[in-house]
């Protein structure tokens, strides 16, 4: 089987068990750069010396066939530099032509830049979206931000720490001077550090250069309150797809934060009539009352 094997974004003592074992046992282990896998075995005092196979975002496409059929013999330990195959790292395509050709793919899970960063960031957990890293370019990066500007969930982003200023400035531009951002540095390691602030805050701080590993997390956009009339159509169309009333109100109510028993009845009075009964007439009061009821929350 392929094992992607999640390894410490910093400090080594975050090397679990688990992989430990599996350093110990591989025989063939795929990494992003080969001498940071053997600097890995050396400082956890591992002896096995596996035969190394580079696999990095130049050479995956071509070489993940092969060290597919590798692992239909023998299990192939895949790493990154650090944290989780695949998230950010290579590891996808080599996932994709082991699912392809049915071999099984399993994972070692461990540390993570992104989950570690959300947790410590004070920003909302519930519901958060990874974007990588933010283009280069400062007009293809705010176009990015742009795009942005209405999700509602909390954002991970990676950034390189000599374009952290230029980025916030950017982030402020588009997403407002008062969105909440946490910049996290060097996670897990001595310097460890949080910044917390709002973009405008941050990218002042920033400005003066910021050294190490960065990850950077910003709030989402707060819900706005759709046009009343718009919202019940959103709900209509929802159901006429084949939701169930309930459940469309639940989704139109938290995208656009009206209230959702509000919603609920100014849906009910819209809906079309049963036959023999007057269209838009409820025990509430006619099809009118839509805007006024939700107006009124």
């Amino acid at each position: 089987m392929i094992i992607l094997a999640a390894t410490p974004i910093g400090n080594l003592g975050d090397a679990s068990p688990r992989l430990r074992e599996a350093l110990s046992e591989a025989t063939i282990v795929a990494a992003e750069d080969t001498r940071t896998a053997v600097h890995l075995l050396r400082a956890l005092g591992i002896e096995n010396r596996p035969r190394l196979i580079a696999l990095h975002d130049h050479n995956e496409r071509e070489k993940a066939e092969e060290v597919v059929a590798l692992a239909v013999d023998t299990d192939v330990l895949m790493l990154s530099d650090a944290g989780m195959p695949t998230v950010s790292d290579p590891g996808f395509h080599l996932v994709e032509a082991a699912v392809a050709a049915g071999v099984r793919v399993s994972a070692i899970p461990g540390p993570s830049a992104v989950i570690t960063a959300l947790a410590v960031s004070g920003l909302a957990s519930d519901r958060f979206t990874f974007e990588g890293f933010l283009p280069r370019k400062p007009g293809d990066r705010r176009a990015a931000l742009r795009a942005l500007a209405q999700e509602q969930r909390t954002m991970v982003f990676f950034e390189s720490p000599n374009r952290l200023a230029a980025s916030l400035q950017d982030v402020a531009a588009t997403l407002g001077d008062d969105r909440r951002v946490a910049v996290c540095r060097e996670l897990t390691k001595f310097f460890e550090e949080v910044k917390r602030g709002t973009a405008a805050e941050l990218a002042e701080w920033a400005a003066a250069g910021v050294k190490g590993e960065i990850c950077v997390v910003i709030a989402g956009a707060e819900a706005r309150a759709a046009d009343p009339e718009t919202a019940v159509d959103q709900v209509l169309a929802l159901v006429a797809s084949g939701t169930r009333l309930k459940d469309a109100t639940a989704e139109v109510a938290d995208a656009t934060g009206l209230s959702k028993r509000d919603l609920y009845q100014a849906a009910l009075a819209a809906k079309p009539a049963a036959p023999g009964k007057q269209a838009g007439t409820t025990a509430n009061g006619s099809g009118n009352a839509i805007r006024s009821t939700l107006s009124s929350d």
